[in-house]
C-alpha cells in the first residue's frame, strides 16, 4: 500500500501510539488528522506538528463520532482509518464481588470495541469510494493468550481480532478496496502498562513495523514476541498461558 499523499485520522493521536504514528505517517508523506479528547494535548502535538489537523473527540461517544465524520468529510475525507484509541481499566481480583468491574467492562468494552466498529461504519462509504484505502485496527497479544490482571481488556481486544478478520473478508467477497490491516502489539512503552514491570516495546519500533507492513500489504501485522506467543498457544497454550499471568496468588491479588 501506498502512504504517501494519503489522508489518515489517527484516533488517540495525542500520545503514546498514537502520537509516534503521527510522526511517523507525516515522515512518510501523509496528510494527518488525529482526535483525542484532551484539548491541551491536542495543541502541543499542533504545536510540534503545525501541519497535523486535530479534531477533539471521545471515542465513548456516539455523538463524537458523527461530529468527527462530518468534519472530515469536510476537510475533503480520508484514506486510512486507523483506530489506535484504546483503555485499560486499573487491574482488579475478579474473585471478588464488585460493582466497578460492570462499570470498567462497560468502559473497555465502549471504547475498544464498539467505538471501532462505531467509526468504521461511518467512514466505510467513504472509504470505499477512494481508489486505494485502508482500515487498521490495534488488538494485542493479548487477544491470544488473556491476562488474568487485564480481563475484560483481553476480552475486548479478542472480540476486536475476530471482527477484523470477519471484516476483511467480508470486503474481499464484495471486491471492495478497502484494506483491512490487524496490528497486534507486545507490551509496549506508554501509560496503559506503566504499571507493569515486563519487558516493552518502543513506540517508535512499534510504529516503524506497522508503516513496514502497510507497504508489504500484510495484513496481519504482529509485532515483537506477539509472533512467538501466536504459535505457542497454538502448540502449548497452557505453557503459553502460564508465560503471561501470575504464578503466585499474591501476585494477582495486589
Amino acid at each position: 500500500m501506498e502512504i504517501k499523499n494519503k489522508t489518515v485520522l489517527i484516533t488517540g493521536g495525542s500520545a503514546g501510539i498514537g502520537l509516534e504514528a503521527t510522526k511517523q505517517f507525516l515522515e512518510n508523506g501523509a496528510t494527518v488528522i488525529i482526535t483525542g479528547r484532551n484539548q491541551e494535548k491536542l495543541d502541543a502535538v499542533k504545536k510540534r506538528f503545525p501541519n497535523v489537523i486535530v479534531i477533539k473527540s471521545d471515542a465513548a461517544k456516539a455523538e463524537d463520532a458523527i461530529s468527527l465524520y462530518n468534519q472530515v468529510k469536510a476537510l475533503g475525507g480520508i484514506d486510512i482509518l486507523y483506530n489506535n484509541a484504546g483503555v485499560g481499566v486499573m487491574p482488579s481480583n475478579l474473585g471478588v464481588a464488585n460493582d466497578q468491574h460492570v462499570e470498567g467492562a462497560s468502559y473497555e468494552m465502549n471504547i475498544n470495541y464498539l467505538g471501532v466498529i462505531r467509526l468504521n461504519n461511518l467512514f466505510l462509504d467513504m472509504l470505499q469510494s477512494r481508489k486505494e484505502s485502508a482500515i487498521i485496527n490495534t488488538t494485542s497479544v493479548l487477544s491470544y493468550v488473556p491476562s488474568l490482571l487485564e480481563a475484560t481488556y483481553s476480552a475486548t481486544k479478542t472480540a476486536l481480532a475476530f471482527y477484523t478478520k470477519s471484516l476483511r473478508e467480508h470486503l474481499r467477497i464484495v471486491n471492495s478496496p478497502v484494506k483491512v490491516f490487524e496490528l497486534l502489539p507486545p507490551a509496549v512503552e506508554t501509560e496503559l502498562v506503566a504499571h507493569r514491570k515486563i519487558k516493552k516495546m518502543s513506540t517508535e519500533k512499534l510504529i516503524k513495523g506497522l508503516i513496514a507492513g502497510l507497504k508489504k500489504d500484510q495484513y496481519t501485522i504482529r509485532m515483537g514476541y506477539t509472533s512467538t506467543f501466536y504459535f505457542l498457544n497454538r502448540l502449548f497454550p497452557k505453557l503459553a498461558f502460564a508465560l503471561v499471568n501470575p504464578k503466585k496468588a499474591e501476585q494477582y491479588l495486589k
